[in-house]
C-alpha cells in the first residue's frame, strides 16, 4: 500500500528544509557590501580591535596550548581531545559555579554547537545555521547572520535543523548552512565575503549540520542525507575564494562511468548488484574530523548505508566500503591513504561519523601515536594514525550484533542475532547508537575517555518490495515500527533506553567509573586540567563530576534538555564554562513517546556561560500544558486504522513522534484543533510548507491520507480517554 518506510530509531526528517538559492557547484558568490541578512539583523556597535578579530591560522590552532584561554576550534585542538588545561575552576571550587551571563537564541529547537571564543569574541550557532557573535565576557551581541534558510522545500533532512558550530581562520568564519550552501562571514561585521553551494545535485535530499574545519588554508565540510537517498562525500575549499579544491566521494557511484577517485575502483569490489547507485548508497561525512599536522593527515568519519538494509542496498553481500567507515586522507590533495571499516555490510545504521579523537600514549610499553572512536556499534577503536592498524577494540556497552573484534582482521565477530534478512531481529544497540554525535573528551592528566554512552534496542524487519527515492521520504528498506501503545508496554521498552557516562580507560579497555542516567539523548562532555568532567543532561541540567572518580560536585537547572557539548574558555584572567543548551534531534523527534513520557522538557534555546560566583538567573521554566479538543468522529475500521498507523509512523511520526506521541519539538497531532482538521488533507499536501511543514502529496493519495487523519483522531480519542481515567 505504501512504499516507504520509517522507524523509531530513525530521527526526522519533516523537519524543514532548504534550498540553495545560490550558484552551482564551483560558482562562488562574492559579496562587497554588507549582506542582506546580516544588516537586517540586531547588531550591537562594540568596538573590535582590528589586529584580534578571528586572527587564527594552523600554527595557532596546533600550538593552542599556549593561548589556553581560547577555544579555536570545535574539539579546541586539531586532535579533538575537548580537553582544556585551564584550572581556574576546579574540584575545589566548582561548587562556586553561578551563572555569569546567558544569551536567548531566536528559535527554540536542537541547539548542538560548541562555541568557539577568540580574543574575548565569542561565535556560535543556533537552528537554522544563524550565526552570533558574542562579547564572551558578558554575552552582549556583537552581530548576527541569518543565512535565510528555505523553509518551503521541506523535510530534506535527517534530525532537526540543527547545527554544530563554525570555523575561524584569518578573520573569516566559516559556516555550513543547512540548504547545502558553505558561507564565510568577515569575523568583525558578520558580512558575507564569498557562498557556495557545496552541493553536487540540489534535486536530492542533502543537507549540511556539522560544524567545518579549516587546515592548510581549505575549508573542509561535508553533508548529511544518507537516510533520504544521496551519495556521500567530502569536499575542501580554498578558505579565501571559496574555489573547489578536491573533492573525495566515500562511496562509488554509476558503475557505467569514470570512477572520481582511483581508489574507488578498489571500493567498487565490495558492493553487490547494479542498484545501489541509484538509491543513493549514502556514506555521507556529517560530522567527525581530526588533523594530525606532522603526518599531514585528514581523518573522516563516514556514516550508514542508503537504504540502511543491506538486503535491499547491496543485495546482502560485501562490505560495502567506505561505509562505516574512518578514512585517512591527504589534506592538500584530497588522496586515499588508509581506512580502517568498523561495521563491515553495515545493516543498522551504526555509522562512524562518531567524534574521533587523536593522542599519543604508551601501549605495550611502546609509544603509540593513536586514534580513538566510540562509534555507534558499540566497540571502542584504538587504531594506529598512521598505519590505520587496528591495535584494541572492545565494547563499552551490552551489544548481540557482535561478539567481539578480531584483532588480526580487524572484523566484528558476527553472531547472526542481528541478521534480519529471513526474519524480524531484536538488535542492542538499536540506530540511535550506543554512541550517537554527541561528542566525547579525553583528559590526557587521567588518560581517560569520558563517552555519552547509551543503552537501547530495536526491531529491524525488512520492507516488502524495494524502497524508491522521493523528497521529503526516508530511504531505509526497513518496515516502520509498531511501537505499544499501552502504558505498560511503553514503560517496559523505556526502561530498555538509558542513558551512561562512562569514563573509559583506552590502555586497558575497560570502564574506570559510570554514572547512570534515566535515558538516552545526554549531552556531550569536556573534560579539564582542574580535574573535571561537565556534561548536560536530557533531563535539564548541567553538571560537574570529578575526572579521575565521578563524583558529582555541581549541578545547576538549565529549562531544557541539553546535548551539545560544553566549552571553556578565560577572558581578562577570570574562567568561563559555557553549556548550548536546547532540546532536539532524533531522539525528541522520533522518539517522541520515549522521551516525552520519561523527561518533560521543553525546546529553549540558550548561551548560558558560568563563572565561580556568577549572580545571573534565568527565568523560571514554564511548563504549557494545551487543552485537548473534542475528537471527531472515528469512521475506519479497525483494519484501516492500523493502515493509517502504519503509514504514519513511516511518513509522519519521525517529526510528529512515533503513534502520535510528540517529543515536544513539534506539534503533538492529538491536540488538533477543528479548523486544523479540515485542513488536514491540503497540509498534508503542501498547504502549510512556509511554516515548516514538507509536502507529502507527491508519495501519499487521497485514500492513505485519510486513513492517516483518521489514526490520527482515533489518538485523540485515546488521549480524552486516558485524561478521564485519571481523574477517577
Amino acid at each position: 500500500m505504501y512504499k516507504r518506510h520509517l522507524l523509531l530509531g530513525v530521527s526526522a526528517t519533516c523537519l524543514l528544509l532548504a534550498a540553495c538559492n545560490q550558484s552551482g557547484d564551483g560558482q562562488v558568490q562574492s559579496h562587497i557590501q554588507a549582506n542582506t541578512s546580516a544588516s537586517d539583523s540586531a547588531r550591537a556597535q562594540a568596538s573590535v580591535p582590528e589586529e584580534k578579530v578571528a586572527n587564527v591560522d594552523g600554527v595557532r590552532i596546533t600550538n593552542a596550548d599556549a593561548t589556553p584561554g581560547d577555544w579555536l576550534t570545535t574539539g579546541r585542538t586539531y586532535g579533538e581531545q575537548r580537553f582544556s588545561p585551564l584550572r581556574k575552576i576546579n574540584d575545589k571550587n566548582v561548587d562556586k559555579l553561578g551563572l555569569a551571563w546567558s544569551y536567548k537564541i531566536d528559535i527554540d529547537r536542537g541547539t548542538e554547537a560548541t562555541p568557539l571564543v577568540v580574543d574575548g569574541v565569542m561565535y556560535t550557532t543556533g537552528p537554522f545555521s544563524i550565526v552570533y557573535a558574542l562579547n564572551a565576557k558578558t554575552g552582549e551581541l556583537l552581530w548576527k547572520y541569518d543565512p535565510k534558510v528555505n523553509k518551503a522545500v521541506g523535510g530534506k533532512g535527517c534530525c532537526g535543523v540543527v547545527n554544530r558550530g563554525v570555523a575561524v581562520w584569518k578573520g573569516k568564519i566559516f559556516v555550513g548552512v543547512y540548504d547545502g550552501r558553505l558561507v564565510a562571514l568577515d569575523a568583525k561585521s558578520g558580512d558575507v565575503e564569498w557562498e557556495i553551494n557545496t552541493l553536487i545535485d540540489k534535486s536530492l535530499n542533502y543537507t549540511i549540520t556539522g560544524a567545518p574545519r579549516v587546515v592548510n588554508d581549505k575549508v573542509l565540510i561535508g553533508n548529511g542525507g544518507a537516510e533520504l537517498g544521496v551519495r556521500g562525500y567530502i569536499t575542501a575549499f580554498d578558505a579565501a575564494t571559496g574555489k573547489k579544491a578536491w573533492r573525495f566521494f566515500t562511496v562509488p557511484g554509476d558503475p557505467s562511468k569514470p570512477v572520481e577517485n582511483p581508489i574507488l575502483e578498489m571500493a567498487q569490489e565490495t558492493w553487490s548488484g547494479d542498484s545501489y547507485w541509484k538509491q543513493g548508497g549514502g556514506g555521507t561525512v556529517w560530522d567527525s574530523m581530526a588533523f594530525d599536522p606532522e603526518l599531514n593527515l585528514l581523518y573522516i568519519g563516514v556514516g550508514n548505508g542508503s537504504p540502511w538494509s543491506i538486503y535491499k542496498r547491496s543485495e546482502g553481500k560485501g562490505d560495502n566500503l567506505f561505509l562505516s567507515s574512518i578514512v585517512a586522507l591527504d589534506v592538500d590533495t584530497g588522496e586515499y591513504v588508509w581506512h580502517y571499516q568498523t561495521t563491515p555490510g553495515d545493516t543498522w545504521d551504526y555509522t562512524a561519523t562518531q567524534h574521533i579523537i587523536l593522542a599519543d600514549m604508551e601501549l605495550d610499553g611502546q609509544p603509540r601515536k593513536v586514534l580513538m572512536q566510540a562509534p555507534k556499534n558499540g566497540y571502542f577503536y584504538v587504531i594506529d594514525r598512521k598505519t590505520g592498524k587496528l591495535l584494541s577494540a572492545e565494547n563499552f556497552v551490552p551489544i548481540n550484533w557482535s561478539s567481539g573484534i578480531d584483532i588480526t582482521s580487524g572484523k566484528p565477530i558476527k553472531t547472526g542475532d542481528a541478521d534480519y534478512g529471513e526474519e524480524p531481529k531484536l538488535v542492542m544497540p538499536s540506530p540511535f547508537g550506543a554512541h550517537n554525535w554527541q561528542p566525547m573528551s579525553y583528559n590526557p592528566n587521567t588518560g581517560l575517555v569520558y563517552i555519552p554512552a547509551q543503552h537501547s534496542v530495536f526491531l529491524y524487519e525488512n520492507q516488502e518490495g524495494d524502497p524508491e527515492l522521493a523528497l521529503n521520504a526516508w530511504n531505509t528498506g526497513l518496515k516502520a515500527i509498531k511501537m505499544p501503545t499501552s502504558k505498560k508496554d511503553l514503560n517496559d521498552l523505556s526502561d530498555a533506553y538509558t542513558g551512561e557516562l562512562i569514563a573509559w580507560d583506552p590502555v586497558k579497555q575497560k570502564k574506570a567509573w559510570s554514572v547512570e542516567y534515566p535515558t538516552i539523548w545526554n549531552g556531550g562532555t569536556l573534560s579539564t586540567a582542574g580535574n573535571l568532567v561537565f556534561q548536560g543532561t536530557a533531563g535539564g541540567e548541567v553538571r560537574a563530576y570529578t575526572a579521575d572518580s565521578g563524583k558529582l560536585l555541581w549541578q545547576s537547572p538549565a529549562n531544557t534538555g541539553v546535548i551539545a557539548a560544553p566549552m571553556t574558555y578565560e577572558v581578562d584572567g577570570e574562567q568561563y564554562v559555557t553549556f548550548m543548551v536546547g532540546w532536539g534531534g532524533a531522539f525528541p523527534l522520533a522518539g517522541g513517546p520515549l522521551s516525552a513520557g520519561k523527561l518533560k522538557v521543553q525546546p529553549e534555546s540558550r548561551v548560558l556561560t558560568y563563572k565561580i560566583g556568577g549572580k545571573e538567573t534565568l527565568p523560571k521554566a514554564v511548563n504549557k500544558p494545551a487543552p485537548i479538543p473534542e475528537a471527531a468522529e472515528v469512521t475506519a475500521s479497525a483494519e484501516q486504522l492500523e493502515q493509517g498507523k502504519e503509514l504514519f509512523n513511516g511518513y509522519c511520526g519521525t517529526c510528529h513522534g512515533v503513534n502520535v506521541v510528540s517529543g515536544g519539538l513539534v506539534p503533538d497531532l492529538r491536540y488538533l484543533d477543528a479548523d486544523t482538521h479540515e485542513q488536514f488533507a491540503a497540509i498534508v499536501k503542501g498547504a502549510a510548507v512556509a511554516r515548516g511543514m514538507p509536502s507529502y502529496g507527491h508519495v501519499l493519495d487521497d485514500d492513505q491520507i485519510e486513513l492517516i487523519h483518521q489514526y490520527v483522531i482515533q489518538r485523540n480519542h485515546e488521549l480524552l480517554e486516558s485524561v478521564a481515567a485519571a481523574k477517577k
